[in-house]
């Protein structure tokens, strides 16, 4: 169920948000020196008038369209609470993963029971992700401006990649090569059976 908190609209016009420099473009030179050291340099697009409201995210207007609630063929584990998702197109990293609670919860509301599977669900997540032949480490992450439908994301950062390090790993998801199919599907079934050997079920979807 959405939260009724997370339906309000909130004002844009506060002490915080008079003193942003709109239309003006940020500074992104920080970026450049960060621990990653990915980007060289950076330019920022002006900074745009605060949207208030904001557009609704999925779901959120009506739970009957989220798509997080529904099964379909890219669920590869789940269990009585949790499901992640997986191989919606390739990508250039080894693995990406959506971790959701099956019914529509956010994370304000979510029951203490369902919250209570995540950590022991996102260790088991990592030491399968980080069973993917050449992967060093499972980076999670949580925006919640997509849907509203408690998500997060796991990222499979390849062994050796210094320049992946951090929040920027996500973007060389887009950067990197694509990997054929079978190989993305390969890391899949990796990443799916190590789940259900701990509890769940792996590609629940499939046809028997």
């Amino acid at each position: 169920m959405t939260s009724s908190d997370e339906l309000e609209q909130h004002s844009a016009d506060t002490p915080f948000h008079r003193r942003l420099p709109i239309g003006e473009r940020p500074d992104g030179s920080w970026v450049t020196q960060g621990p990653a050291h990915a980007y060289e340099s950076v330019v920022m697009r002006p900074l745009e008038p605060m949207l208030v409201p904001e557009k609704p995210r999925g779901g959120e207007l009506d739970p009957e369209s989220c798509g997080s609630c529904t099964p379909d063929e890219h669920t590869i584990w789940r269990d009585e609470h949790w499901q992640v998702r997986a191989g919606f197109e390739p990508g250039g990293l080894p693995f990406i993963g959506a971790i959701s609670p099956r019914e529509h919860w956010l994370l304000e509301d979510a029951p203490l029971e369902v919250l209570a599977g995540l950590g022991p669900l996102m260790q088991r997540i990592s030491e399968a992700v980080k069973s993917i032949p050449g992967v060093a480490r499972c980076h999670f992450s949580r925006w919640n401006d997509g849907a509203a439908h408690l998500h997060l994301w796991a990222f499979a950062r390849p062994a050796g990649m210094m320049q992946g390090r951090g929040a920027v790993l996500s973007y060389y998801d887009g950067m990197l090569p694509v990997m054929p199919v079978e190989m993305m599907d390969e890391f899949i079934d990796i990443v799916a059976r190590s789940l259900a050997a701990g509890g769940g079920e792996a590609f629940p979807e499939r046809p028997r």
